[in-house]
């Protein structure tokens, strides 16, 4: 590896880790008005489009099985969440939204709305944005076909 592409590797990282912690920040500020959390937000937003086990929630979040089911058992005692059956699997149940869940997310929607049209603009416009949301998307497949280990 040279050291151009050391550099980069390391530039990329901390561009990485800084988003995070930004993205963490206004998703906490975003969800605070629902009565949420970044995190229970993360989890109910992986489960919107269908119920899913909580491996299946971990894997498409990319943390441990281990942190969501501890959200998902959060939202479950809250009522913004239930466990349902689970077909293929009889002990991976399946993670819901709720109908309060369902509302405490369409409770964020405005400023959600908001942030993303103030971001938009920021970048240069939509197409600027979808590219931005391509290479990140990209980088990501990238590291899952190096399988984030180092040869």
């Amino acid at each position: 590896m040279s050291r151009e592409q050391q550099d980069a590797l390391s530039r990329t990282a901390l561009g990485v880790f800084r988003l995070n912690g930004q993205l963490l920040a206004v998703s906490e500020k975003l969800a605070e008005p629902a009565g949420l959390t970044a995190a229970w937000w993360q989890v109910l937003g992986a489960v919107l489009p269908e119920p899913l086990p909580v491996a299946g929630i971990a894997r498409v979040m990319g943390i441990t099985r281990q942190s969501v089911q501890r959200i998902a058992d959060l939202l479950v005692e809250r009522g913004l969440a239930a466990y349902e059956p689970n077909p293929a699997h009889r002990r991976a149940k399946l993670l819901t939204p709720t109908p309060e869940g369902r509302a405490a997310i369409r409770r964020i929607d405005p400023g959600h709305a908001d942030l993303a049209a103030r971001l938009t603009r920021e970048l240069g416009g939509q197409e600027a944005f979808d590219e931005t949301v391509r290479v990140l998307e990209r980088l990501s497949r990238a590291l899952d076909a190096l399988d984030g280990a180092p040869e």
